[in-house]
């Protein structure tokens, strides 16, 4: 009895970290679904205006910054941004609203931020694969959009957008100095399964941090599975 009463604590210990990288991820993923699509699209969709054109490079560049900078860095200005005293966290300040910074909404910002362009490349790819004819056909059958990009964007760029969904959830559920930069180590709040393994490692307790890094080798190879088999049906279909 005693000892199933002192593993319980370090059981939950190891399953609440495990958890909120899960619960980080699907909301994160989520929230790209909802967002980055139609930005995918509008990149994706040429314009004949060159200056519109131009700021889509511009952009797509800024969005690949995640790709080239330490998650350090990202984290830092995020933190700064979020912070009472600079920018978004500046005007939460004067208005009575909590802090994003060592929060779980902002970690899910800093994640969204983070696993931007994990999302957009492949369904940007995806939106630009769509044959002119399609196009061109929807413009003369479905005068709206909206409709457009519901009954034939979307249907045409379903593999690009699994994809990203996978490799933005996989990606998340990863992420260390990012979520760490803006987050720190709340339990049950911001300790994702990334920092608990961290602080498990630095407390010499190898053994919770094999269990754990054991469960994300498993929760990864089940993900770059999943990825292949989506890529392989792609190239078929």
């Amino acid at each position: 009895m005693l000892q199933s009463s002192l593993l319980s604590p370090l059981l939950l210990d190891m399953l609440r970290p495990i958890w909120l990288s899960i619960k980080l991820a699907g909301v994160t993923t989520l929230c790209l679904l909802l967002v980055a699509t139609p930005l995918a699209y509008w990149l994706a969709k040429p314009s004949p205006r060159r200056i519109i054109e131009r700021f889509k490079i511009v952009l797509m560049g800024v969005i690949a910054m995640p790709l080239v900078l330490p998650p350090t860095v990202i984290g830092f200005y995020l933190l700064l941004l979020m912070s009472p005293s600079f920018g978004v966290g500046h005007w939460l300040a004067r208005h009575n609203i909590s802090a994003l910074a060592f929060t779980f909404e902002g970690l899910v910002i800093g994640s969204i931020i983070y696993s931007l362009p994990f999302y957009i490349q492949p369904v940007y790819a995806q939106f630009l694969r769509i044959p002119k004819s399609v196009t061109e056909m929807a413009q003369l059958l479905e005068s709206s959009r909206l409709r457009r990009f519901m009954t034939v964007a979307l249907p045409q760029a379903k593999v690009g957008i699994i994809l990203g969904s996978l490799i933005s959830f996989a990606h998340t559920i990863g992420e260390f100095g990012v979520v760490l930069m803006i987050g720190g180590s709340i339990a049950g709040e911001t300790k994702v399964v990334s920092i608990a393994i961290y602080e498990q490692v630095e407390s010499l307790n190898y053994e919770a941090a094999h269990t754990m890094s054991l469960v994300l080798i498993i929760l990864g190879m089940v993900m770059v599975s999943l990825i292949a088999s989506v890529n392989k049906f792609g190239q078929r279909s």
